[in-house]
């Protein structure tokens, strides 16, 4: 992330500016030597938000903007932000007064933010401590190394519960200061238990030296054997193959044998040649198991990677010819699902899904021997009418292929929301604007569009109103429309009779209502509810909205009140081209889910719009689909916001 340059108060027309003589520029020795003005702040709470920074960080000096890092998708909070100050004099103060402070009960770890990767890669003045004491945490760590050099970064290993995996990192500045503490704190006892510093080697190259290690191996692992195996026996079995320093039979509190041991050969072939004789080798009657002694982790990795090639390769032997099928009644079951679909060709399995209670789920499964027969039943049977409900059938895909697919989905849509709003001149702040600017203040010039000053997209002062009453702006930000009401979600018309074909629309007329005129931000909303011509009520400025309504105004309350939700037909549906066939569906949807939940009206229709038209219809004439619909949509909300 860039850091921003400290941007220069602008003088008004009759000032005349005093100009010093220019200073001459020296330039920095070395990028550590002088820092930006932009930290980094790391280990953060995922609820910590920019404004609870902005009010922690902006003590210390003014801000010029501060970024909580979030998941395109998801906009969850990725753990760390950066603040970007007005001068690097408060940066340096921050660091120095709130860094491994409490953030939301969480010690947050604050150091310079490093814009080339190059440094961080290198790993140069990076050490490794290991076999650290539980108690000892980032501070604790910290204040121990920062003798011997200025420490850029600091951290404790945690596992997911925050509790130390007893291993640290420290990053200074230089080598030399690296090497100094490895001399000084190597051996040496911290909290009486005696650790290791050392220099940090990168995963790639530990990597490389645990395959040596492998490959040169002299311990080995021994299972399978008989109860009744003494020490002697053990150790005598494999002495006949090399040099043995030491075999060991594992044996319980009582001193009977556990079934399994462990040998170590002088050399590395003795070793091979024992596991290739003796694996597989009978004694007295049981079959041996010997190879290469292994730590629970590297074998626990290796059978992660053993599952996930198995499954793999399960995936790939049905891909193309396993078919998902869903919308089906409640009385379907195996039998019924497989006559179904036995016309298009082999089907090597067929399941209905079911709940504890054996009650059918509305899914399920058919597998075919060939693509070109599933490819055939999916043309065929996709939105044939079995029963009262229209199946959907589509190619099984695994649920992380499901979510990368609504992922990329929710990406473009956003993508394309944001184009439209760049196009219709809307800010682009009003779209999850990622950056917190401070509000205008004293010293703080007026108008300038720069990060730190008003500019479209800053975040209002907190607790002060977006849109203050009137349509007023606040001083110092942006004179222009704020942004329509629900910006994101469908716009829908009042309740309305059922639509036919969509008559021509007039020049300027709106997509949803067709020859109403669009509004114009330039008037001003109708006082009482009162109707204008084209919608809209036009005020004159200064003229006051009390006193009696017209006439007309108390018939059209009542009457908007009284239309019910309208319908639509096959027919209907038909006549209409594709992006209104959409619209019209999402109008009445809209209706539908706005009675029981308005606050996420918007929300819920443009998830349900994902799907076929044939399943729209289907929900708008079955109340109970479109409740577990909605149930579902409420679901993946509430997951999206934890």
């Amino acid at each position: 992330m860039s850091s921003p340059s400290a941007p220069q108060p602008e003088l008004s027309g009759s000032e005349v500016p005093q100009v010093p003589a220019p200073a001459p520029y020296i330039p920095p020795q070395s990028s550590a030597a002088a820092p930006s003005a932009s930290l980094y702040v790391g280990e953060l709470d995922p609820t910590v938000t920019e404004a609870m920074l902005f009010e922690i960080f902006n003590m210390v000096g003014p801000v010029a903007s501060i970024r909580v890092c979030r998941d395109a998708v998801t906009r969850r909070s990725l753990g760390y932000a950066y603040v970007n100050y007005l001068n690097t004099n408060d940066g340096e103060r921050a660091l120095e007064q709130l860094n491994y402070s409490l953030i939301k009960s969480r010690a947050c770890r604050i150091m310079w933010s490093q814009r080339d990767p190059a440094l961080r890669k290198t790993g140069q003045g990076n050490i490794f401590i290991k076999n650290l004491d539980e108690a000892i945490d980032n501070k604790a760590l910290h204040d121990t190394f920062a003798a011997f050099g200025n420490v850029l970064s600091c951290k404790v290993a945690t596992d997911e519960h925050g509790r130390s995996k007893g291993y640290g990192f420290v990053h200074y500045e230089t080598s030399e200061a690296g090497e100094q503490a490895i001399k000084a704190v190597n051996g040496m006892l911290l909290n009486d238990k005696k650790v290791f510093v050392g220099l940090h080697i990168s995963r790639k190259e530990r990597q490389s030296k645990l395959d040596e290690i492998k490959a040169q191996f002299t311990n080995l692992y021994v299972k399978n054997l008989d109860l009744e195996v003494t020490q002697e026996e053990f150790e005598k079995l494999f002495s006949k193959y090399g040099a043995v320093t030491s075999a060991l039979v594992s044996v319980d509190e009582e001193g009977k044998s556990k079934g399994f041991g462990f040998v170590n050969f002088e050399q590395h072939e003795d070793a091979q040649k024992a596991v290739d004789e003796l694996n597989d080798f009978e004694l007295n009657g049981k079959k041996l198991f010997v190879s290469r002694a292994q730590k629970k982790a590297e074998r626990e990795e290796e059978l992660r990677n053993s599952y996930e090639q198995a499954k793999m390769e399960k995936l790939s032997k049905y891909q193309g010819v396993n078919l998902y099928i869903k919308n089906l009644e409640d009385d379907v079951d195996d039998e019924k699902l497989r006559a179904e679909f036995e016309p298009f060709g082999t089907v090597t399995s067929c399941k209905v899904m079911r709940d504890d209670k054996s009650v059918s789920k509305g899914f399920g499964f058919v597998c075919f021997s060939s693509p070109d027969e599933a490819t055939k039943a999916v043309a065929e049977m996709n939105n044939k009418m079995i029963g009262t409900k229209p199946l959907y059938v589509s190619l099984a895909q695994r649920r992380e292929v499901r979510r990368q697919q609504l992922e990329s989905q929710i990406a473009q849509r956003n993508q394309i929301r944001a184009q439209h709003a760049v196009a219709a001149g809307i800010p682009g702040g009003y779209l999850n604007g990622p950056m917190y600017y401070p509000p205008p203040g004293p010293g703080f010039p007026q108008g300038r569009g720069m990060m730190g000053y008003p500019q479209p997209g800053m975040m209002p002062p907190r607790g002060a109103p977006r849109y203050p009453p009137g349509g007023m702006v606040p001083p110092g930000y942006p004179q222009g429309p704020p942004p329509p009401q629900g910006y994101g979600m469908p716009s829908y018309p009042p309740r309305g009779p059922p639509r036919g074909p969509p008559p021509p629309r007039g020049p300027g007329s709106s997509p949803t209502v067709p020859n109403a005129q669009i509004p114009r931000n330039s008037g001003v909303p109708p006082a009482n509810g009162a109707p204008a011509p084209g919608g809209r009520t036009s005020v004159p400025q200064g003229q006051s909205t009390k006193g009696p309504a017209p006439a007309a105004a108390p018939q059209a309350v009542p009457e908007t009140v009284a239309q019910e939700v309208p319908a639509i037909s096959a027919e209907q549906l038909a006549a209409a081209t594709p992006v209104e066939q959409k619209q019209m569906l999402g109008e009445v949807i809209y209706l539908k889910i706005a009675l029981e939940h308005p606050d996420l009206a918007g929300k819920i229709t443009g998830m349900l719009l994902e799907m076929d038209n044939s399943e729209l219809l289907h929900l708008l004439d079955d109340a109970q689909a479109m409740n577990g619909k909605v149930a579902e949509a409420l679901s993946v909300l509430n997951e999206f916001k934890q």
